[in-house]
């Protein structure tokens, strides 16, 4: 046993959820498996819910947010509650200043600015009511991907064709009444799949892909996506490893999603705040999350 690893043992940890009201396999599943295996490592590890007003985190060694899935239907008091924790000095994985960053999809517009390869976007202030056929007329593409800035699991994720531009108009406009979005032109490449790439403390782990149902353009298992394992390119890894380097830093988790687009990988989205990590498509998955941590705590 590494010096480390007997320091850290017997460290009380929490693993941050959500009140979920109908709990599914596919959502708690790597959840409770996680939570089990760091247990037979030592540490002492408490499920809690973000938002369980009867839990004092000060007991907590550190705070892992790892399924906290309704974020976004309660952002202020989200972005409140993991300020306090950071206030009051508790160790956050991930950190603080990274979750506001990660929070909001205009981090995107930092990354393009940065020169790496990101989906071409334009972002949609809340308040404003933007003409969407002159904004497809102004686009060199024929369809439009538009979601939420703070958003998760494609919610209010809408596809805008020529077809639909006008029934689906007054949609928008009520939607951007009360917040901002991200418009994105629809890569036909995402039809042959989207690639995630895993990091734990900013070590690689594993990748896999990320395929939409036919008549589909969403990846996530909810809308009928299905995951497979692939072998990682290596061209690949290290464009995905240079976004994780700049803007992961002290992150004890990452996942880098994207396209391939001419032979070279796109970011669609860098995932910092509550990934699903597909901890049981790689063999040493859970071990790599285990070690990363090790490295972070102590």
């Amino acid at each position: 046993m590494s010096l480390r690893t007997y320091l850290v043992m017997n460290m009380n940890i929490a693993l941050v959820s959500y009140q979920n009201k109908k709990p599914t396999q596919s959502h708690l599943e790597e959840d409770f498996q996680l939570a089990n295996f760091l247990e037979t490592k030592g540490l002492i590890v408490t499920r809690a819910a973000w938002n369980d007003l009867q839990i004092d985190w000060k007991q907590f060694d550190a705070v892992i947010l790892k399924s906290p899935w309704d974020y976004h239907d309660n952002f202020d008091s989200f972005i409140q509650w993991i300020s306090d924790l950071d206030k009051a000095g508790i160790k956050i994985l991930n950190p603080f200043k990274t979750i506001l960053w990660n929070s909001d999809k205009h981090y995107l517009q930092q990354i393009i600015d940065d020169g790496l390869p990101v989906i071409e976007s334009v972002f949609l202030e809340k308040g404003i009511a933007p003409d969407l056929a002159e904004l497809l007329d102004k686009s060199s593409y024929k369809k439009l991907i538009i979601k939420p800035c703070i958003s998760a699991g494609a919610k209010n994720t809408l596809l805008l064709t020529r077809d639909n531009v006008s029934s689906i108009q007054a949609e928008i406009n009520g939607l951007l009444a009360n917040e901002s979005f991200l418009v994105q032109p629809f890569m036909e490449e995402i039809l042959q799949g989207e690639l995630s790439f895993m990091f734990f403390n900013g070590k690689f782990s594993h990748s896999i892909l990320k395929t939409p149902k036919t008549g589909d353009f969403r990846v996530q298992s909810e809308h009928g996506g299905t995951v497979q394992k692939i072998n990682t390119d290596i061209a690949h890894l290290q464009a995905a490893t240079k976004y994780v380097e700049k803007y992961g830093k002290g992150t004890l988790y990452a996942r880098v999603d994207g396209i391939i687009s001419n032979e070279n990988f796109v970011l669609m989205e860098l995932e910092l705040i509550e990934p699903y990590l597909f901890l049981n498509s790689h063999e040493h998955g859970f071990d790599n999350y285990y070690q990363g941590l090790l490295q972070l705590i102590k």
